[in-house]
Protein backbone atom coordinates (compact mmCIF):
# COMPACT_ATOMS: atom_id res chain seq x y z
CA UNK A 1 0.00 0.00 0.00
CA UNK A 2 1.07 3.69 -0.96
CA UNK A 3 1.84 6.01 1.52
CA UNK A 4 -0.86 8.37 0.09
CA UNK A 5 -3.40 5.42 0.74
CA UNK A 6 -2.11 4.60 4.21
CA UNK A 7 -2.98 8.25 5.47
CA UNK A 8 -6.34 7.90 3.79
CA UNK A 9 -7.24 5.07 6.03
CA UNK A 10 -9.30 6.16 8.96
CA UNK A 11 -6.80 3.95 11.30
CA UNK A 12 -3.74 3.78 9.52
CA UNK A 13 -1.83 3.81 13.09
CA UNK A 14 -2.66 0.37 13.13
CA UNK A 15 -2.90 -1.08 9.79
CA UNK A 16 -1.88 -4.22 9.69
CA UNK A 17 -4.87 -4.69 12.29
CA UNK A 18 -6.97 -4.09 9.13
CA UNK A 19 -9.68 -1.95 11.15
CA UNK A 20 -10.46 -0.32 8.21
CA UNK A 21 -11.92 -4.26 6.81
CA UNK A 22 -14.23 -4.50 9.48
CA UNK A 23 -16.83 -1.59 8.57
CA UNK A 24 -18.86 -1.42 5.60
CA UNK A 25 -18.07 1.66 2.87
CA UNK A 26 -21.36 3.54 3.92
CA UNK A 27 -20.26 3.32 7.19
CA UNK A 28 -17.31 4.42 6.57
CA UNK A 29 -18.10 7.27 5.27
CA UNK A 30 -20.21 8.52 8.50
CA UNK A 31 -17.15 7.72 10.54
CA UNK A 32 -14.93 10.05 7.97
CA UNK A 33 -17.64 12.88 8.41
CA UNK A 34 -17.41 12.45 11.90
CA UNK A 35 -13.61 12.53 12.36
CA UNK A 36 -13.53 15.43 9.77
CA UNK A 37 -15.97 17.61 11.96
CA UNK A 38 -14.10 16.58 15.29
CA UNK A 39 -10.50 17.74 13.88
CA UNK A 40 -12.06 20.70 12.33
CA UNK A 41 -14.83 22.06 14.47
CA UNK A 42 -14.12 20.44 17.68
CA UNK A 43 -10.10 19.50 18.45
CA UNK A 44 -9.76 23.83 18.54
CA UNK A 45 -11.77 24.46 21.07
CA UNK A 46 -10.54 21.36 23.99
CA UNK A 47 -8.38 22.86 25.64
CA UNK A 48 -9.58 26.49 26.55
CA UNK A 49 -13.03 24.75 27.87
CA UNK A 50 -11.18 21.72 29.26
CA UNK A 51 -9.13 24.24 31.40
CA UNK A 52 -12.40 26.38 31.98
CA UNK A 53 -14.64 23.29 33.61
CA UNK A 54 -17.17 24.01 30.74
CA UNK A 55 -18.43 22.10 28.35
CA UNK A 56 -18.92 23.37 24.62
CA UNK A 57 -22.64 23.56 23.71
CA UNK A 58 -22.14 24.86 20.16
CA UNK A 59 -20.93 21.62 19.38
CA UNK A 60 -24.17 19.63 20.69
CA UNK A 61 -26.39 20.61 17.75
CA UNK A 62 -24.01 19.73 15.00
CA UNK A 63 -22.74 16.49 16.23
CA UNK A 64 -26.86 15.97 16.59
CA UNK A 65 -27.18 16.95 13.00
CA UNK A 66 -24.56 14.34 11.62
CA UNK A 67 -26.72 11.86 12.38
CA UNK A 68 -24.64 9.55 13.83
CA UNK A 69 -26.90 7.21 16.05
CA UNK A 70 -29.09 5.69 13.11
CA UNK A 71 -27.41 6.82 9.95
CA UNK A 72 -28.61 4.16 7.98
CA UNK A 73 -31.78 2.53 6.55
CA UNK A 74 -31.25 -0.69 8.13
CA UNK A 75 -30.40 -0.70 11.91
CA UNK A 76 -27.18 0.32 12.91
CA UNK A 77 -24.46 -3.20 13.42
CA UNK A 78 -22.68 -3.03 16.29
CA UNK A 79 -19.05 -2.51 14.86
CA UNK A 80 -20.06 0.52 13.38
CA UNK A 81 -21.72 2.39 16.72
CA UNK A 82 -18.20 0.75 18.86
CA UNK A 83 -16.01 2.85 16.67
CA UNK A 84 -18.16 5.84 16.51
CA UNK A 85 -17.60 5.64 20.45
CA UNK A 86 -13.84 5.22 19.34
CA UNK A 87 -14.12 8.13 16.87
CA UNK A 88 -15.57 10.37 19.57
CA UNK A 89 -12.99 9.31 22.39
CA UNK A 90 -10.05 9.50 20.33
CA UNK A 91 -10.76 13.13 19.79
CA UNK A 92 -12.15 13.98 23.67
CA UNK A 93 -13.46 11.15 26.46
CA UNK A 94 -16.04 14.27 27.85
CA UNK A 95 -17.42 14.30 24.10
CA UNK A 96 -17.70 10.58 24.08
CA UNK A 97 -18.73 10.81 27.22
CA UNK A 98 -21.95 13.36 26.17
CA UNK A 99 -22.87 11.41 23.57
CA UNK A 100 -23.09 7.94 24.79
CA UNK A 101 -25.21 9.32 27.35
CA UNK A 102 -27.41 10.06 25.40
CA UNK A 103 -26.82 6.78 22.24
CA UNK A 104 -25.71 4.20 24.82
CA UNK A 105 -26.81 5.05 28.42
CA UNK A 106 -29.87 6.24 28.20
CA UNK A 107 -31.16 4.56 24.64
CA UNK A 108 -30.37 0.87 26.37
CA UNK A 109 -32.70 2.04 29.16
CA UNK A 110 -35.45 2.38 27.26
CA UNK A 111 -34.76 -0.13 24.91
CA UNK A 112 -34.46 -2.69 27.53
CA UNK A 113 -36.61 -1.31 30.22
CA UNK A 114 -39.47 0.39 28.00
CA UNK A 115 -42.53 -1.87 26.84
CA UNK A 116 -43.73 -2.32 23.73
CA UNK A 117 -45.65 0.81 23.94
CA UNK A 118 -43.48 2.57 25.58
CA UNK A 119 -40.91 2.44 23.29
CA UNK A 120 -42.83 3.16 20.41
CA UNK A 121 -43.44 6.45 22.02
CA UNK A 122 -39.92 7.72 23.23
CA UNK A 123 -37.32 5.63 21.23
CA UNK A 124 -37.80 7.84 18.22
CA UNK A 125 -37.51 10.75 20.05
CA UNK A 126 -34.23 9.43 21.78
CA UNK A 127 -32.83 8.63 18.40
CA UNK A 128 -33.31 12.42 17.35
CA UNK A 129 -32.55 13.41 20.66
CA UNK A 130 -35.80 15.85 20.60
CA UNK A 131 -36.47 13.61 24.03
CA UNK A 132 -33.03 13.74 25.96
CA UNK A 133 -32.34 11.85 28.72
CA UNK A 134 -30.02 10.61 31.36
CA UNK A 135 -29.05 7.66 33.45
CA UNK A 136 -29.32 8.14 37.03
CA UNK A 137 -28.18 5.30 39.29
CA UNK A 138 -25.17 6.17 40.96
CA UNK A 139 -25.58 7.86 44.67
CA UNK A 140 -23.79 10.07 47.23
CA UNK A 141 -22.68 6.49 49.39
CA UNK A 142 -23.64 4.31 47.29
CA UNK A 143 -21.07 3.07 43.84
CA UNK A 144 -20.07 -0.18 43.48
CA UNK A 145 -22.35 -1.06 45.87
CA UNK A 146 -25.39 0.42 44.40
CA UNK A 147 -27.08 -3.33 43.73
CA UNK A 148 -27.70 -3.48 47.00
CA UNK A 149 -27.55 -0.79 48.70
CA UNK A 150 -29.35 1.43 46.30
CA UNK A 151 -31.11 4.00 48.43
CA UNK A 152 -33.39 6.10 46.89
CA UNK A 153 -37.15 5.11 47.45
CA UNK A 154 -40.04 4.90 45.64
CA UNK A 155 -43.63 4.90 46.92
CA UNK A 156 -46.98 4.31 45.60
CA UNK A 157 -50.45 6.08 45.54
CA UNK A 158 -53.49 5.10 44.19
CA UNK A 159 -55.45 8.03 42.16
CA UNK A 160 -57.77 8.12 39.64
CA UNK A 161 -55.24 8.26 36.82
CA UNK A 162 -53.19 5.23 37.30
CA UNK A 163 -51.41 5.74 40.12
CA UNK A 164 -48.63 7.67 41.03
CA UNK A 165 -45.50 7.33 42.39
CA UNK A 166 -43.40 9.98 44.89
CA UNK A 167 -39.58 9.35 44.73
CA UNK A 168 -37.29 10.68 47.88
CA UNK A 169 -33.31 9.93 47.88
CA UNK A 170 -30.40 11.45 45.96
CA UNK A 171 -28.33 10.84 42.81
CA UNK A 172 -24.66 11.64 42.01
CA UNK A 173 -22.29 11.85 39.10
CA UNK A 174 -24.86 11.73 36.61
CA UNK A 175 -23.06 13.59 33.84
CA UNK A 176 -25.36 15.92 31.19
CA UNK A 177 -28.00 15.91 33.85
CA UNK A 178 -28.55 19.82 33.50
CA UNK A 179 -29.53 19.76 29.93
CA UNK A 180 -31.41 16.47 29.60
CA UNK A 181 -35.55 16.82 29.55
CA UNK A 182 -35.84 13.33 31.37
CA UNK A 183 -34.10 11.79 33.95
CA UNK A 184 -34.13 8.16 33.93
CA UNK A 185 -34.23 7.41 37.87
CA UNK A 186 -33.72 4.19 39.91
CA UNK A 187 -35.72 3.88 43.05
CA UNK A 188 -36.20 0.83 45.48
CA UNK A 189 -39.79 0.52 45.94
CA UNK A 190 -40.80 0.56 49.86
CA UNK A 191 -43.37 -2.15 48.98
CA UNK A 192 -41.45 -4.92 47.54
CA UNK A 193 -37.95 -3.66 48.01
CA UNK A 194 -37.11 -4.32 44.09
CA UNK A 195 -35.56 -1.82 42.28
CA UNK A 196 -37.81 0.17 39.90
CA UNK A 197 -37.15 3.18 36.80
CA UNK A 198 -38.83 5.84 36.26
CA UNK A 199 -38.49 9.02 33.85
CA UNK A 200 -38.93 11.98 35.73
CA UNK A 201 -38.91 15.73 34.48
CA UNK A 202 -35.86 17.71 35.31
CA UNK A 203 -37.94 21.03 36.04
CA UNK A 204 -40.36 18.98 38.24
CA UNK A 205 -40.85 19.90 41.41
CA UNK A 206 -38.81 18.65 44.20
CA UNK A 207 -35.94 17.99 41.75
CA UNK A 208 -32.91 19.89 42.36
CA UNK A 209 -29.66 19.69 40.58
CA UNK A 210 -25.86 21.00 41.69
CA UNK A 211 -23.01 20.95 39.44
CA UNK A 212 -20.07 18.63 40.93
CA UNK A 213 -17.08 21.10 40.56
CA UNK A 214 -13.36 20.64 41.49
CA UNK A 215 -13.09 17.59 39.07
CA UNK A 216 -9.45 16.82 37.75
CA UNK A 217 -10.54 14.09 35.08
CA UNK A 218 -13.65 14.73 32.69
CA UNK A 219 -13.76 18.63 33.40
CA UNK A 220 -15.49 19.48 30.19
CA UNK A 221 -18.48 16.98 30.78
CA UNK A 222 -21.07 18.75 33.39
CA UNK A 223 -21.85 16.34 36.53
CA UNK A 224 -24.56 16.71 38.37
CA UNK A 225 -25.88 16.05 42.20
CA UNK A 226 -29.07 15.26 42.12
CA UNK A 227 -31.96 15.61 44.81
CA UNK A 228 -35.31 14.10 45.12
CA UNK A 229 -37.64 15.35 47.74
CA UNK A 230 -41.08 14.23 47.19
CA UNK A 231 -41.25 14.21 43.84
CA UNK A 232 -43.82 12.86 42.13
CA UNK A 233 -44.31 11.02 38.76
CA UNK A 234 -47.39 9.09 36.75
CA UNK A 235 -47.21 5.56 36.55
CA UNK A 236 -47.25 5.96 32.29
CA UNK A 237 -43.30 7.25 33.08
CA UNK A 238 -42.20 4.54 35.05
CA UNK A 239 -39.98 2.14 32.69
CA UNK A 240 -42.48 -0.96 33.11
CA UNK A 241 -39.82 -3.65 31.97
CA UNK A 242 -37.66 -2.89 35.10
CA UNK A 243 -39.14 -5.03 38.31
CA UNK A 244 -35.60 -5.72 39.46
CA UNK A 245 -31.47 -5.28 39.79
CA UNK A 246 -31.39 -8.14 37.53
CA UNK A 247 -33.21 -5.77 34.71
CA UNK A 248 -30.96 -2.69 35.54
CA UNK A 249 -27.88 -5.53 35.50
CA UNK A 250 -28.42 -5.94 31.86
CA UNK A 251 -28.37 -2.42 30.68
CA UNK A 252 -24.96 -2.45 32.62
CA UNK A 253 -23.54 -5.31 30.59
CA UNK A 254 -24.01 -3.02 27.23
CA UNK A 255 -22.76 -0.27 29.10
CA UNK A 256 -18.85 -1.54 30.09
CA UNK A 257 -18.93 -2.72 26.39
CA UNK A 258 -19.34 1.20 25.63
CA UNK A 259 -17.08 2.13 27.95
CA UNK A 260 -13.95 -0.43 26.72
CA UNK A 261 -15.09 1.57 24.02
CA UNK A 262 -14.04 5.08 25.22
CA UNK A 263 -10.70 3.32 26.80
CA UNK A 264 -9.64 2.27 23.69
CA UNK A 265 -10.30 5.61 21.54
CA UNK A 266 -8.43 7.52 24.51
CA UNK A 267 -5.28 5.55 23.85
CA UNK A 268 -5.66 6.11 19.91
CA UNK A 269 -5.62 9.79 20.97
CA UNK A 270 -3.28 9.99 23.46
CA UNK A 271 -1.09 7.73 21.30
CA UNK A 272 -1.73 9.99 18.19
CA UNK A 273 -0.55 13.09 19.75
CA UNK A 274 2.45 12.08 21.49
CA UNK A 275 3.55 10.51 17.86
CA UNK A 276 3.00 14.00 15.87
CA UNK A 277 4.76 15.56 19.13
CA UNK A 278 8.15 13.40 18.99
CA UNK A 279 8.37 13.28 15.26
CA UNK A 280 8.23 17.54 15.07
CA UNK A 281 10.39 17.80 18.96
CA UNK A 282 14.27 18.47 18.58
CA UNK A 283 16.14 17.64 21.36
CA UNK A 284 20.10 17.33 21.30
CA UNK A 285 20.38 17.69 17.86
CA UNK A 286 18.16 15.29 16.66
CA UNK A 287 13.96 14.84 16.49
CA UNK A 288 12.88 12.93 19.87
CA UNK A 289 11.30 10.14 17.74
CA UNK A 290 15.03 9.18 16.79
CA UNK A 291 16.11 8.23 19.87
CA UNK A 292 15.65 4.59 21.16
CA UNK A 293 13.56 4.67 24.58
CA UNK A 294 11.21 6.70 22.72
CA UNK A 295 10.60 4.37 20.21
CA UNK A 296 10.61 1.43 22.79
CA UNK A 297 7.66 3.88 24.46
CA UNK A 298 5.50 4.36 21.04
CA UNK A 299 5.88 0.26 20.32
CA UNK A 300 4.46 -0.05 23.81
CA UNK A 301 1.51 1.67 23.34
CA UNK A 302 0.86 0.88 19.82
CA UNK A 303 0.36 -2.84 21.45
CA UNK A 304 -1.66 -1.56 24.00
CA UNK A 305 -4.14 -0.38 21.47
CA UNK A 306 -3.80 -2.84 19.44
CA UNK A 307 -4.94 -5.22 22.16
CA UNK A 308 -7.46 -3.12 23.16
CA UNK A 309 -8.99 -2.92 19.99
CA UNK A 310 -8.81 -6.55 19.26
CA UNK A 311 -10.98 -7.18 22.46
CA UNK A 312 -13.28 -4.35 21.79
CA UNK A 313 -13.97 -5.59 18.38
CA UNK A 314 -14.42 -9.47 19.58
CA UNK A 315 -16.93 -8.43 22.31
CA UNK A 316 -19.16 -6.48 19.75
CA UNK A 317 -18.70 -8.84 17.32
CA UNK A 318 -20.01 -11.49 19.99
CA UNK A 319 -22.68 -9.48 21.25
CA UNK A 320 -23.81 -8.86 17.35
CA UNK A 321 -24.27 -12.93 17.64
CA UNK A 322 -26.62 -13.19 20.47
CA UNK A 323 -24.11 -14.16 23.33
CA UNK A 324 -24.32 -11.00 26.09
CA UNK A 325 -22.53 -12.31 29.51
CA UNK A 326 -21.18 -10.32 32.49
CA UNK A 327 -17.95 -11.75 32.25
CA UNK A 328 -17.61 -10.62 28.83
CA UNK A 329 -18.05 -7.12 29.05
CA UNK A 330 -16.59 -6.71 32.33
CA UNK A 331 -13.23 -8.14 31.05
CA UNK A 332 -12.91 -5.71 28.08
CA UNK A 333 -13.83 -2.69 30.34
CA UNK A 334 -11.41 -3.84 32.76
CA UNK A 335 -8.35 -5.02 30.75
CA UNK A 336 -8.76 -1.75 27.72
CA UNK A 337 -9.20 0.14 31.39
CA UNK A 338 -6.02 -1.15 33.05
CA UNK A 339 -3.88 -0.92 29.54
CA UNK A 340 -5.24 2.78 28.65
CA UNK A 341 -3.75 3.42 31.85
CA UNK A 342 -0.32 2.49 30.74
CA UNK A 343 -0.77 3.86 27.18
CA UNK A 344 -1.40 7.57 28.51
CA UNK A 345 1.04 7.42 31.01
CA UNK A 346 3.58 6.48 28.70
CA UNK A 347 2.51 9.40 26.15
CA UNK A 348 3.25 11.80 29.00
CA UNK A 349 6.39 10.38 29.35
CA UNK A 350 7.41 10.93 25.69
CA UNK A 351 6.77 14.25 25.73
CA UNK A 352 8.06 15.24 28.50
CA UNK A 353 7.34 18.20 30.63
CA UNK A 354 5.14 19.52 27.84
CA UNK A 355 2.95 16.52 28.69
CA UNK A 356 1.55 18.29 31.61
CA UNK A 357 0.03 21.16 29.27
CA UNK A 358 -3.03 21.63 27.34
CA UNK A 359 -1.06 22.48 24.26
CA UNK A 360 0.22 19.15 23.52
CA UNK A 361 -2.91 17.77 24.22
CA UNK A 362 -1.91 14.55 26.00
CA UNK A 363 -2.48 16.22 29.08
CA UNK A 364 -6.33 15.82 28.93
CA UNK A 365 -6.22 12.03 27.90
CA UNK A 366 -3.84 11.50 30.60
CA UNK A 367 -6.93 12.90 33.48
CA UNK A 368 -9.64 11.94 31.73
CA UNK A 369 -8.21 8.44 31.45
CA UNK A 370 -8.16 8.37 35.52
CA UNK A 371 -12.23 8.55 35.23
CA UNK A 372 -12.67 6.55 32.38
CA UNK A 373 -10.76 3.72 34.42
CA UNK A 374 -13.22 3.87 37.17
CA UNK A 375 -16.94 4.58 36.03
CA UNK A 376 -18.99 1.73 35.16
CA UNK A 377 -17.39 -0.49 37.72
CA UNK A 378 -14.14 -0.43 39.52
CA UNK A 379 -11.16 -2.69 38.18
CA UNK A 380 -11.87 -4.80 41.53
CA UNK A 381 -15.70 -4.81 40.73
CA UNK A 382 -15.10 -6.14 37.16
CA UNK A 383 -12.42 -8.97 38.40
CA UNK A 384 -14.61 -10.07 40.93
CA UNK A 385 -17.47 -10.24 38.21
CA UNK A 386 -14.38 -12.56 36.03
CA UNK A 387 -13.96 -14.56 38.82
CA UNK A 388 -17.18 -15.31 39.99
CA UNK A 389 -17.88 -17.10 36.56
CA UNK A 390 -14.57 -18.46 36.39
CA UNK A 391 -15.00 -20.08 39.57
CA UNK A 392 -18.90 -20.49 40.46
CA UNK A 393 -17.63 -18.77 43.69
CA UNK A 394 -19.34 -15.43 44.01
CA UNK A 395 -16.06 -13.26 46.20
CA UNK A 396 -18.47 -9.64 46.36
CA UNK A 397 -19.09 -8.89 50.15
CA UNK A 398 -22.23 -9.82 51.50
Amino acid sequence: MSTTALEQRLYAVGDWYDAEALLATEEREVLARLRGFLDAEAKPLLAGYWERGEFPQQLAQPLIDLDLMEPFDAPARGIYQGFRIFELARTDASLATWYTAQAGLFRTAIRVGASEEQQKEWMPRVVDFSLKGVFSLTEPEHGSDIAGGLATTARFEEDSDGGTWVLDGAKRWIGGASTADVLCVFARDVADGQVKAFLVDRTAAGVSLEKITGKTSLRMMQNAHITLDGVRVPEAMRLHNVNSFKDVAAMLRAMRSDVAWIATGIQAGAFEAALAYVKERQQFGRSLGSFQLVQEKLARMLGNLTASLSLVVRLTEQQSAGIVRDQDSALAKMQTSLLMRETVALAREVVGGNGITLAADVARFHADAEAVYSYEGTHEINALIIGRALTGESAFTR
